[in-house]
């Protein structure tokens, strides 16, 4: 069994050979689902995690780097204690297993690369699968493999800090932004990924603008929202979202429009944010977001 990887994937770009590792088990409750994947490069690129972050990954990485130099798999079986796996996100000690094999790229004969050209179909649906395709053991897991979609949040109020416990919940990164130091904390965020204070539009301007961000915008204050939005209206995003009546969002639009932007651009902006779900509180409108962008991550009409 493996899991699949992507030789055009733009993420193993210029990459002779990696090492992708998967967790295969792990006991007690833990942050990661059992199929978290770390691709580590021969350069030294580490994309993604196992865990979320700590010894576990570090062992991974350095097995991944053997494995990279020595070629084939194995399985790494690491036992922790009560405070190991506390710092890792899980409730108690116990044992995590995570399957590291070196893959490369580029090249057609590789058993992973072979897989993928058996695998076209179950990639376009996005879905996992196990197949049976032209290797020694007859037999692959494939999965498809993609970043996770990333919650660039602005404005750090209630909304948001529901939205990084669903974030959490669904496998999603999330940044918070704000200029406000008291708000954005980590007291207040413990599930974000990250916390960012300044000025929102500089802020979001260093964050790369890709298909897989959702951007949402729940500060409700001008100043910070028409600079952030002239920013993303041109760019990549795979959603924008900007908390707010029909009424304000009519009146940001039309601000917009004047400024040059054109219909069809202004059309890509989420406003009201979130299905209607007829919900009221900061949880439910955080709830009617997260909806609204895996709606849209899905393709599905909003």
């Amino acid at each position: 069994m493996s899991g699949l990887i992507r030789p055009d994937d733009p993420q193993l770009r210029g990459e002779r050979a990696i090492a992708l590792a998967t967790l295969i088990s792990a006991t007690g409750s833990t942050s990661k689902k059992v199929g978290a994947k770390m691709m580590v490069g021969e350069s030294g690129r580490i994309v993604g995690g196992v865990t979320i972050g700590g010894c576990i990954d570090a062992q991974v990485i350095e097995a991944a780097d053997e494995l990279i130099e020595t070629g084939g798999r194995r399985v790494l079986k690491i036992s922790l204690d009560d405070d190991e796996a506390w710092e890792i996100g899980l409730t108690c000690g116990g044992t995590v297993e995570v399957l590291v094999e070196r893959v490369e790229p580029n090249n057609p004969h590789d058993r992973v690369v072979r897989a993928h050209a058996a695998a076209a179909e179950v990639l376009e649906k996005g879905e996992a699968a196990t197949i049976e395709v032209p290797v020694e053991d007859g037999r692959v897991f494939v999965d498809r493999i993609a970043p996770p979609t990333t919650l660039l949040i602005v404005g750090a109020g209630q909304i948001a800090m529901s939205l990084t416990r669903f974030a959490r919940e669904l496998d999603m990164r999330s940044i918070v932004i704000d200029g406000r130091e008291r708000y954005a904390t980590r007291e207040r965020f413990p599930d974000a990924d990250e916390i960012q204070v300044g000025m929102p539009s500089e802020l979001v301007a260093r964050i790369p603008a890709t298909p897989n961000v959702a951007a949402i915008l729940v500060a409700h204050d001008y100043k910070y929202e028409l600079p952030v939005l002239r920013l993303l209206l041109r760019s990549p995003v795979g959603y924008l979202g900007l908390l707010g009546s029909k009424k304000r969002g009519a009146a940001v639009r039309d601000i917009l429009r004047d400024e040059g932007f054109a219909d069809d651009e202004l059309a890509r902006l989420h406003t009201p944010i979130g299905l209607d779900i007829g919900g009221k509180s900061s949880a439910e409108v955080a709830l009617s977001i997260i909806a609204e962008v895996v709606a849209v991550r899905s393709g599905k009409r909003v």
